[in-house]
């Protein structure tokens, strides 16, 4: 018996065949997975964020609060979540953003992440909802243009379009380390999650790359729910752990951090979850990664 069965529809052999449906499975020594299944949506070509390494400079770097949101992805006529499903948002939210690409974060302050992701996953718009909703926004996808420069063109759209709920997310400079944990600490305190360092000089392209940093207490990270790996002992006939796929396509096992109601409704093949963890092994996966939380989608 292999480590992961597979049944295929016809459709799904099909796609397999053509190259559509990719292989979702990777080779583990963990009990079968419940559930296997293609992506709904395709998920929109943006920058992801590096770790920031202790000894670097921060001075070629623009550095902003790492907000506690939902990333939203506007490709100039729908408004996407970073999985590439469309966000429901009012008529008058999407029809006041201007006709290009961007790239940011629905956001309603600090510390009240469930209360948006709750706003933003109705399928049907709640007006007096989404008006206490700001998207935040820091870059341009594929554009030309230096960040700095990116960023000056996303000032003069945001000027332009005159909508107080959207706003660019400020930058500042940072010339030292001590400096940049200095502001570290005094954003955590005040309720923030961490830090972004976006640099000056580095042109736009998907993927990860030191041309974007995060730095925050404790690092997360999100990845791709592949399969569910049913439970043992005290969690027979729950989900025991998820096998997820990062960005690199690395896959590994999350099995702690789990609620007893998260483990028998676990989220689904294909979302996106966040993660925390202590560092990372010589092979690149988390080490004593924990679940924190699903992303909306």
């Amino acid at each position: 018996m292999t480590p992961f069965h597979l049944c295929l529809t016809p459709l799904s052999w099909a796609l397999l065949c053509t190259g559509i449906l990719g292989p979702v499975l990777a080779s583990a020594t963990t009990a079968e997975p419940l559930a296997v299944q293609a992506e709904a949506a395709s998920a929109p070509a943006l920058m992801h964020a590096r770790l920031w390494h202790e000894g670097d400079n921060p001075s070629a770097y623009r550095v902003s609060e790492k907000l506690d949101g939902v990333r939203a992805f506007w490709d100039g006529q729908t408004l996407r979540f970073r999985s590439g499903l469309p966000i429901a948002a009012p008529h008058w939210f999407t029809a006041a953003l201007p006709k290009t690409a961007l790239d940011g974060e629905l956001w309603l302050g600090r510390g009240r992440f469930d209360e948006l992701s709750g706003i933003v996953r109705r399928q049907v718009p709640v007006a007096s909802d989404w008006q206490r909703v700001q998207y935040m926004l820091f870059d341009l996808p594929g554009a030309s243009g230096t960040f700095s420069e990116r960023a000056q063109r996303l000032t003069d759209l945001v000027a332009q379009a005159q909508q107080a709920w959207l706003q660019v997310v400020a930058q500042q400079r940072v010339r030292s380390a001590a400096a940049l944990h200095t502001l570290l600490r005094t954003t955590v305190k005040a309720g923030g999650e961490g830090l972004v360092l976006h640099h000056d000089n580095a042109l736009w392209a998907p993927g990860r790359s030191d041309a974007l940093l995060k730095l925050k207490p404790q690092p997360d990270d999100d990845a791709r729910v592949v399969a569910h790996v049913p439970g043992k002992g005290k969690h027979a006939g729950r989900t025991g752990a998820l096998l997820l796929e990062m960005p690199d396509g690395k896959r590994f096992s999350l099995g702690s951090g789990f609620t007893n109601a998260q483990r028998a409704d676990p989220p689904p093949v294909g979302s996106v979850v966040t993660y925390r963890y202590r560092g990372l092994t010589p092979k690149g996966l988390p080490r004593f990664a924990s679940f924190l939380r699903l992303q909306p989608q």
